[in-house]
């Protein structure tokens, strides 16, 4: 599998498991929470070790940006 999609999934999987811990600890649900926290943690040290093994990604080309300029009264001097 290809590195960048295995941290992909890893990602969805813990944005997942995290909005679970969040809504077991609001309603009182200590038991499921801490629970939750085990395999939230082995993600987070997989991604860790994943993103790590990656090459940085090349920077990006700033976009060139269009830049309009106020059209005044033709013949204005600034003094």
């Amino acid at each position: 599998m290809d590195p960048r999609a295995r941290l992909a999934e890893i990602e969805a999987e813990l944005a997942r498991l995290r909005y679970r811990h969040d809504i077991a600890f609001s309603a009182f649900r200590f038991e499921e929470a801490t629970a939750l926290g085990a395999p939230i943690a082995e993600l987070e040290r997989e991604r860790a070790q994943l993103a790590a093994s990656l090459p940085p990604e090349p920077p990006k080309a700033a976009a060139l940006t269009r830049v309009e300029v106020p059209r005044g009264r033709r013949g204005r001097r600034l003094r």
